[in-house]
């Protein structure tokens, strides 16, 4: 239902970009303006001079430019608003940090728990139920996000090519 909003979103865009690109036009027959809504009536390649009109007159610049300018890879980090000689980490890394750090969590729970349990007197029982809370609510997400992982995966996999 989300994917039907932004596509009548999009469409109702484009809608008024030709309207308001006829109107600014000076000869631009009106009756146009309403052959958008009927499908199967609009001019593709007269529809897409027009965006491309638009798109210049709003931009101020050759849409050539912009296409060699997206397409080089110098661009890229540009794009992205990260300096380039920032490494950005890759999904696998992340995971990976999230993972030790869960484990870490765990592991810290558990020396807590034991040392309380020896009866060490610099322990006390809310700090070792906190830690153990903290590691038991980290380590059910890393699960969720697990579980989802896989369930991405199955998806993917089960797509016709």
């Amino acid at each position: 239902m989300a994917d039907r909003l932004d596509i009548q979103n999009v469409l109702g865009q484009m809608r008024n970009i030709r309207e308001q690109m006829q109107t600014n036009q000076p000869g631009a027959p009106s009756g146009n303006v309403n052959n958008i809504n009927q499908p199967g009536q609009v001019n593709g390649s007269n529809f897409a001079q027009q965006i491309q009109q638009a798109r210049e007159s709003v931009q101020g610049t050759d849409p050539s430019r912009e296409t060699q300018s997206v397409q080089s890879p110098g661009n890229v980090n540009e794009m992205q608003n990260t300096p380039p000689n920032q490494e950005v980490p890759s999904f696998g890394d992340m995971f990976e940090s999230a993972f030790n750090t869960v484990n870490e969590n765990q592991q810290a729970a558990s020396e807590l728990a034991t040392r309380y349990e020896m009866g060490d007197p610099k322990v006390d029982l809310p700090e070792v139920m906190i830690a153990l809370q903290k590691s038991s609510v980290s380590f059910q997400a890393m699960t969720q996000v697990r579980n989802k992982m896989v369930e991405a995966y199955k998806e993917i996999m089960n797509m016709p090519i």
